[in-house]
């Protein structure tokens, strides 16, 4: 099966152009293919896992993706899918997180012997004189073409406005392609929806310039069955750096998945067979609740590896109780199978304290914002009146309820928001 037809069966492909002829491209050639990368943190996030994944299946198919890190227009800042200008970073945090991006990378995509590539857009556009650039470039591109885009559109039509250095930025696209093109033979960009005119101006510049034929394909935008945006979660975003957001985290985010998204989540952010990802169509209940631990032991290993995957399903399983995956269920995953009963060791996420600094001296509430389980002083006295503030399995009952030296089990507080959101205060 072509890596077209993969992408297309797993639901990776929202658009593309020139179908026939891409088609026939990648057959015929080992090509390569590029996605930019936003360098605006030190960590991606779940909103980028689908073009990540995308560019891992061109690799396993022979070709070679590069992930284009964009350290020249991350100065400048992207329109695309935003409603206000982008915050402008320093070269010096743009490096940092490049670092960053390239750890999380590794993970995805080899990179030994030239297998994949990252490069950084500063290497040629910091060079870029303004008037060479203009008439060589600039000349290419209607205005009145432009201003239609859905990215310039949503800005204009914004309090702010559309600025005239992100003006430039579908240029300075355009011309990332065109370089990538004549430097490494890259004749295929892919990215999220909100790219597509950007990609549309880079096939158009690399015609008029190179004379060459180049393709497109755009990711459709990744929303829960609720209609909620990949990746948010009451802390935030969900990082794929586990100093920001702990393997075991991690793999609670996937096992919480709805019951409608785990069949289309282990086709976009597994590698499991098609084959076998079709059987759970048919499961409910405890049966699709294992299917669950499969789609999360996966996609864990995938981003931390196999040994935090392994302790994330253990932790799980002395939080939530012992499971029973079953030989015959996705049979290509490497997840442990048969009965897990609770692990001693787990992962769950913790901190510590002294015990003079809690016992008879805090409300449980401020230790519910400390641990992170709510945002807010407000939010734990929300959670508490609304009865899913728990402490040691028993329903905190008064928001100005204080930790007492009776509420320690062994010099521990299991603290509990809602019905899956633990943390664990370790006390010395």
């Amino acid at each position: 099966m072509s890596v077209l037809s993969v992408l297309k069966e797993r639901g990776f492909i929202e658009d593309l152009t020139h179908k026939e002829e891409l088609e026939n491209y990648l057959a015929a050639n080992k090509t390569t293919c590029y996605i930019g990368f936003d360098p605006t943190a030190s960590s991606l996030h779940v909103g980028s896992l689908v073009c990540i994944m995308a560019l891992a299946h061109m690799q396993r198919h022979g070709h070679r993706p590069i992930a284009l890190v964009g350290g020249g227009t991350g100065l400048i800042g992207d329109p695309s899918g935003k409603t206000e200008l982008r915050k402008i970073i320093t070269q010096e945090q743009i490096d940092e997180n490049k670092e960053g991006i390239r750890n999380q990378l590794a993970r995805f995509l080899d990179f030994t012997d030239g297998k994949a590539l990252l490069l950084d857009n500063a290497q040629w556009l910091a060079k870029l004189e303004y008037i060479p650039f203009l008439r060589d470039v600039g000349r290419f591109f209607s205005v009145n073409r432009m201003i239609k885009a859905e990215s310039y559109k949503a800005r204009m039509d914004s309090e702010d406005g559309l600025t005239f250095i992100e003006f430039n930025y579908m240029l300075l696209q355009a011309y990332d392609f065109m370089q990538l093109a004549k430097s490494y033979d890259c004749f295929l960009q892919m990215g999220g929806s909100d790219q597509w005119g950007n990609i549309v101006a880079g096939i158009d510049l690399n015609r008029r310039t190179l004379g060459k034929q180049s393709f497109g394909i755009t990711f459709p935008l990744i929303t829960t069955a609720s209609g909620i945006k990949m990746g948010k979660t009451h802390k935030g975003a969900v990082w794929l750096d586990a100093q920001r957001f702990s393997p075991y985290e991690y793999y609670q985010f996937w096992i919480n998945s709805e019951d409608a998204d785990v069949v289309r989540f282990l086709a976009l952010f597994t590698f499991l067979s098609m084959e076998e990802i079709s059987q759970v169509k048919n499961l409910k209940g405890s049966d699709l609740n294992k299917a669950k631990a499969i789609l999360a032991y996966e996609a864990c290993k995938i981003c931390h590896g196999e040994d935090e995957a392994i302790k994330a399903l253990k932790s799980s399983v002395s939080m939530f109780g012992a499971i029973d995956i079953p030989e015959d269920l996705l049979p290509g995953s490497s997840v442990p199978r048969g009965n897990h009963c609770a692990a001693k060791d787990n992962s769950v996420p913790s901190s510590s304290y002294n015990k003079d600094d809690i016992i008879e001296i805090i409300p449980v509430v401020d230790l519910f914002m400390k641990a992170g389980l709510c945002k807010s002083k407000s939010d734990a006295r929300r959670l508490v009146k609304q009865g899913g503030a728990y402490m040691n399995g028993n329903r905190i009952k008064a928001f100005d309820q204080m930790i007492m030296a009776c509420d320690i089990n062994d010099n521990e507080i299991l603290l509990r928001a809602g019905k899956k959101k633990y943390h664990k205060i370790i006390l010395n």
